[in-house]
């Protein structure tokens, strides 16, 4: 039952970030030197998962191109004796093994992970969501992994939000293990409930690691809001005949979905780099230090959840 392969969603026409994404997937905005979606596949790879599907759709060749050999590229940077940027580009490639499968309609996240069907056969695997980058050295995905070996059953990540963002995610009902305090057993998930009618305080984040009887629950889930098939829903199940568990997550974590969480990940990241870090401080120290007063802010997005 462990887990050796990840399914990473990448089909989402990122609206939050147009005009950016008008002409380039969403996942291949930079974070500093490396688009976000290869912070995800190396927390894959870093976990021991070396089998990577990307569930793609249309405008979204930038992705396979960026893990494709470059040849000419290559051999322009040999030849140049740039050996540094000729290795972070071969690095790259040799990540996983990555393969691709297109989901036709956007019918929603169960739907996108019922593609992976026939390439994860019957096994456990992760499911990574690319707006959620995790801080490089938490190894959330590692422990998750370990429990649904140990388990044997489905493993979500969750993290405590505060009672306004209870409306933003999926909340888990269930009790702590009394031998491992972040563990949860969960027998129940509520949709985005709100502050009013949340089982608790515990938000989904965007890392699973599933058993393979999910994609029967998928097959068999209808339809919700928009016509789409909500993993949650299949999931639910799940933990109905039998809870499933869950790991408290209080570690780094970045929404990139959200423009706020966007920043915050480039200047933090900038601001931990050996090569950057020491100049960018003390520029980000005096930018603050001068900075005049402002009003509220009118980002439409608001803060993220970190």
């Amino acid at each position: 039952m462990r887990a050796r392969k990840a399914v990473v969603p990448a089909a989402g026409l990122g609206t939050r970030f147009l005009p950016a994404t008008k002409a380039q997937p969403k996942e291949m905005l930079p974070l500093l030197d490396k688009p976000a979606i290869q912070y995800v596949i190396e927390e894959a790879a870093g976990a021991g998962l070396d089998d990577v599907l990307l569930i793609t759709g249309r405008g979204k060749r930038a992705l396979e191109d960026h893990f494709d050999h470059a040849i000419e590229l290559e051999r322009q940077l040999a030849a140049a004796g740039q050996e540094d940027l000729l290795a972070a580009v071969q690095a790259v490639n040799r990540l996983c093994h990555l393969h691709y499968v297109r989901q036709g309609q956007p019918l929603g996240l169960g739907h996108a992970v019922g593609c992976a069907a026939r390439h994860v056969g019957d096994e456990a695997f992760a499911v990574l969501l690319g707006d959620d980058l995790i801080g490089e050295e938490e190894g959330l995905l590692q422990r998750m992994v370990d429990l649904c070996e140990a388990s044997e059953r489905s493993v979500l990540a969750v993290m405590e939000f505060p009672d306004e963002d209870l409306g933003k995610y999926g909340v888990v009902a269930g009790e702590s293990d009394p031998d491992e305090p972040d563990v949860v057993h969960v027998h129940d998930m509520v949709e985005k409930p709100g502050k009013a009618n949340a089982p608790s305080n515990l938000g989904i984040i965007g890392r699973y690691v599933l058993t393979p009887d999910i994609f029967g629950h998928i097959d068999r889930t209808k339809p919700g809001r928009g016509g789409e098939i909500q993993l949650t829903d299949a999931m639910k199940v799940q933990a109905q005949e039998e809870p499933i568990r869950a790991v408290r997550f209080d570690g780094l974590r970045y929404d990139i979905g959200n423009k706020m969480d966007y920043l915050r990940a480039t200047v933090e990241l900038a601001a931990q780099r050996s090569d950057l870090g020491p100049e960018f401080r003390e520029f980000l120290t005096d930018f603050v230090k001068n900075l005049p007063d402002s009003g509220p802010s009118d980002d439409p997005d608001g803060g993220g959840a970190r």
